[in-house]
């Protein structure tokens, strides 16, 4: 169950980004390539949806079969405790990537714009905050699934 959350999880950010950027080098369009990553995202949407239902569907353990003990899933298995640390990280290593990625689009027009006219800081200034808040939210769900 873990390997297809894991596998889900892997193709939700791959497939769509993936997609998107062999379009974009094909074709040379960025219209085209935003369709391709909307479709694909849909279906990887779709793909995560369905994806609790296929763990339910699993057949059930023997009721005759012994219940895993808290020390065999500490040699043998993964805990709750280890998925909640690998979601927190996760969840702060991508949107620290993001924010980093919209920064570093941001903060050089923030900069052309401000010296052309002064006017503009403000405005940039938005735009830059934006980006670095993405990597704070990240940071907000981390906490939220470490403590709750």
């Amino acid at each position: 169950m873990y390997v297809v959350f894991a596998l889900v999880v892997l193709a939700a950010v791959a497939i769509p980004f993936v997609l998107s950027l062999r379009s974009l080098k094909k074709t040379g369009s960025a219209r085209k390539a935003v369709k391709v990553n909307l479709i694909a995202f849909a279906a990887v949407a779709l793909l995560c949806a369905a994806a609790p239902f296929m763990a339910s569907a699993a057949p059930a353990e023997d009721a005759a079969a012994p219940t895993t003990t808290a020390s065999q899933t500490a040699e043998g298995g993964m805990s709750d405790k280890g998925i909640g640390y690998i979601a927190a990280a996760l969840a702060v290593g991508l949107s620290g990537i993001g924010g980093g990625i919209s920064v570093a689009a941001a903060a050089p027009a923030a900069i052309g714009a401000t010296s052309e006219d002064q006017k503009n800081f403000a405005k940039s200034l938005i735009f830059v905050a934006l980006g670095e808040g993405i990597a704070l939210y990240g940071l907000v769900v981390s906490i939220l699934i470490l403590f709750t």
